[in-house]
C-alpha cells in the first residue's frame, strides 16, 4: 500500500494528526502497537486515572460532606472491584470511538510495531502473523512516552508500581508512598488518600508540583493535608527502596542530610516520563535521540530527516494529551500547504485533585526571574457566594499582569472546576487581554467564575469588591 503520510503511535497526538490529515485530503494510515487505540492516554494514562479521580470524590463527599448537605445515609463502603471495572467500562468506550473515528475519516489501522526500513517504507510486526510492508510519502511519530524508573527501584508491577499498575490494583492498600509530587502522584495519591490510604509522599524538590506556579504548591499541600490527611516530605532524596516480607522499605535523605526510613505496603514511583522511541529503527535513517530518548525537532516539528516529523512526548516540552493534540494539528495542516502555529506559553497545565489546579502563561517565579515588572491579584474561594454553597470554599485565582500595559501574563487557579475555568485565562491570552478587560466583562452570578473577575479587579486596581 503506498500512503500520503502515516503515523506511527495512535495516542491523542497520533490519532488527532490523522483525522485532520485525512480531513485534508491526504491518504492515511495509522499504525498501533497495542490492540487497542488511543495510547496511553486512553489505556493507562488521562481517561483511567480521572474515572477512578471522580468515583473516589464520590466516596469522598458521601464520607464528609452529606451528612452537612442534610442527606443521611448509611456509612458508605468502597466496592473497589466495581470502581475499577466502572474505569475499564469508561476506558474501552472511549477507546472504541477513537476506532469509529478512524473508520469514518477512511484511515487505514495496522496493529504492530511499526519501523523504518527507510524514510519512506515502514515495517509492521504484529504480535501474531506476518509481517506487512507500507509505502508512504511522510511520516509522523507519535509514540509517546513510558514512566521514568529509578536503577535502584525494584520494579516489580505488584508492590513497586508505576502509574500503570496504579489504575488495576486488587486492593485498596494501607499504607502507600508515593515517590514524586508532581501531577500524577498526586492525582493517584489523592485517589487512595480518599480511599482511606494512609499516604505519604516524598519529593526531590522544595514544592509539590514544582512546575506550576509557587502559590499552587503551596495551597494544595494545605489542603491535602487537611481533608486527605497526605503526609509530605519535601526535599528528600530517595536512595533505596528494597521489599522486607510483604513491605516497602524506603530509605531517604532528608534536607539536612539525615537518612529516614519509610515502610509500606505499596510503592508508586511517579518521577516523571521518558519519550518511547525505543524499536522505531530510527538508526536506519540517521535520527538520533537524547539519553531521555527525545527527537530534535526544528519549529515545524519535522526531524533531521525531510518528511519525517515527530510529536508530542516524543519531542521537547510538556508531556500533555492537549498538546499532542496541537502539534498533531499543526503537521497535518503544514503537509497540506497551510501555515499554522502553536503558541507553547498558553497551552494549559491541569492536576485532577480535588480541589483542581490549573495554570496557563508564566508562573510569578518566571516573571521575577526574568526582571519583567509585573503586578499581582487574587481572590479567595472562601468569598466565593458559589463556593460555600456547594462546599467547596478551598483555593484561590490568581492573576498576573504585566504592571505598565495590565496585559494578562499568567492566570493560576486552585479550586472547584479549575480545570475548565482555566481555558477563559487561555482565551484572554490568545487575544492579548488586559485584565481590566476581564475584570469589565459581566460574569453570571453565582459562580466560580466570578473569582476570575475579582482576582482581575484585583490585579487592575486592587478593588476586588468581596474580600
Amino acid at each position: 500500500m503506498k500512503y500520503d503520510v502515516t503515523i506511527i503511535g495512535s495516542g491523542p497526538g497520533g490519532y488527532v494528526a490523522a483525522i485532520r490529515a485525512a480531513q485534508l485530503g491526504l491518504k492515511t494510515a495509522i499504525i498501533e502497537k497495542y490492540a487497542t487505540l488511543g495510547g496511553t492516554c486512553l489505556n493507562v494514562g488521562c481517561i483511567p486515572s480521572k474515572a477512578l479521580l471522580d468515583s473516589s470524590e464520590h466516596f469522598h463527599a458521601a464520607q464528609k460532606d452529606f451528612k452537612e448537605h442534610g442527606i443521611n445515609i448509611n456509612e458508605p463502603e468502597v466496592n473497589f472491584e466495581q470502581m475499577i471495572n466502572r474505569k475499564r467500562d469508561v476506558v474501552s468506550k472511549t477507546c472504541d470511538g477513537v476506532s469509529y473515528l478512524m473508520k469514518k475519516n477512511k484511515i487505514d489501522v495496522y496493529q504492530g510495531v511499526g519501523s523504518f526500513i527507510d524514510k519512506n517504507n515502514i515495517k509492521i510486526t504484529p504480535e501474531e502473523g506476518e509481517e506487512v510492508k507500507i509505502e508512504t510519502d511522510k511520516v509522523i511519530i507519535a509514540t509517546g512516552s513510558k514512566p521514568t524508573i529509578f536503577p535502584f527501584f525494584p520494579y516489580d508491577k505488584k508492590r513497586f508500581i508505576t502509574s500503570t499498575e496504579a489504575l488495576e490494583l486488587k486492593e485498596v492498600p494501607k499504607k502507600m508512598i508515593v515517590i514524586g509530587g508532581g501531577v500524577i502522584g498526586m492525582e493517584l495519591g489523592s485517589v487512595y488518600a480518599r480511599l482511606g490510604t494512609e499516604v505519604s509522599v516524598i519529593e526531590f524538590m522544595p514544592s509539590i508540583i514544582a512546575g506550576m506556579d509557587r502559590t499552587m504548591g503551596k495551597e494544595l499541600e494545605r489542603v491535602s493535608k487537611k481533608s486527605l490527611k497526605m503526609k509530605f516530605f519535601l526535599q528528600h532524596k530517595v536512595e533505596e527502596a528494597k521489599l522486607d516480607g510483604e513491605e516497602v522499605v524506603i530509605k531517604a535523605i532528608d534536607k539536612k542530610g539525615k537518612e529516614v526510613e519509610f515502610r509500606a505496603d505499596y510503592c508508586l514511583l511517579s518521577v516523571g516520563r521518558h519519550a518511547y522511541t525505543e524499536g522505531l529503527g530510527l538508526e536506519n535513517i540517521g535520527i538520533k535521540t537524547d539519553k531521555r530518548g527525545t527527537i530534535e525537532v526544528n519549529d515545524q516539528l519535522e526531524t533531521a530527516v525531510k518528511g519525517v516529523y515527530a510529536i508530542g512526548d516524543v519531542v521537547r516540552g510538556a508531556m500533555l494529551a492537549h498538546k499532542a493534540e496541537e502539534e498533531g494539528t499543526m503537521v497535518a495542516e503544514i503537509m497540506a500547504g497551510q501555515k499554522p502555529h502553536i503558541n507553547y506559553n498558553l497551552i494549559p497545565g491541569v492536576v485532577y485533585t480535588w480541589p483542581e489546579v490549573a495554570s496557563v502563561g508564566y508562573t510569578e517565579e518566571q516573571l521575577k526571574e526574568s526582571g519583567r515588572k509585573y503586578k499581582v491579584g487574587s481572590f479567595p474561594f472562601m468569598a466565593l457566594g458559589r463556593a460555600r454553597a456547594s462546599m467547596d470554599t478551598d483555593g484561590l485565582v490568581k492573576v498576573l499582569a504585566d504592571e505598565k500595559t495590565d496585559e494578562i501574563l499568567g492566570m493560576h487557579i486552585i479550586g472547584a472546576r479549575a480545570a475548565d475555568m482555566i481555558a477563559t485565562g487561555v482565551t484572554a491570552m490568545e487575544f492579548r487581554a488586559s485584565a481590566e478587560d476581564l475584570a469589565r466583562q459581566s460574569h453570571a452570578h453565582p459562580t466560580y467564575m466570578e473569582a476570575v473577575k475579582e482576582a482581575c479587579l484585583a490585579a487592575t486596581e486592587n478593588r476586588a469588591m468581596h474580600v
